[in-house]
């Protein structure tokens, strides 16, 4: 349950970046390594929602769409200290009622162990997989580190 009142921004300016970076960065499997320039034009790209309490962002979501047939849901994340009190789950109903994102034929996601958190909000395996292919370079972030030094 919900201790206090989550806000919801979608206000770029409110962002903590810093916050919202180091975590990806360091703590997450999918962003870990991200340099910050790849990192700033990301949150650039994209629609981004902060999740804050008192003034302290402690949650994140962006999606990459085109904000008329198509979104992919990427980067949510809550806080460790934070987990527990409902603050993922307002966040999705947040984003869903965002007038910017109604409409959309299909919004995906990827996601390795927090199925449990999406599938109250209408996500589910995807009908066809085997229609879907993709291009992946987990490393991709290692690699250009040393480009940027240079």
């Amino acid at each position: 349950m919900q201790a206090n009142p989550l806000t919801i921004s979608s206000s770029k300016a409110d962002l903590d970046l810093d916050t919202v970076y180091s975590f990806l960065s360091q703590e997450t499997p999918w962003a870990k390594g991200m340099p910050r320039e790849t990192f700033e034009r990301a949150v650039a790209g994209s629609l981004c929602f902060g999740g804050y309490l008192e003034g302290k962002q402690v949650a994140f979501a962006r999606m990459v769409t085109d904000e008329a047939t198509f979104a992919y849901l990427c980067d949510v994340f809550v806080l460790p200290d934070y987990r527990g009190r409902g603050y993922a789950s307002a966040l999705m109903k947040h984003i869903f009622a965002s007038p910017s994102l109604q409409g959309l034929r299909r919004i995906m996601l990827v996601t390795t162990d927090a199925h449990h958190v999406y599938a109250p909000h209408g996500f589910m395996a995807p009908a066809n997989p085997e229609r879907y292919m993709e291009r992946h370079n987990p490393d991709v972030y290692s690699a250009t580190a040393g480009n940027a030094a240079g």
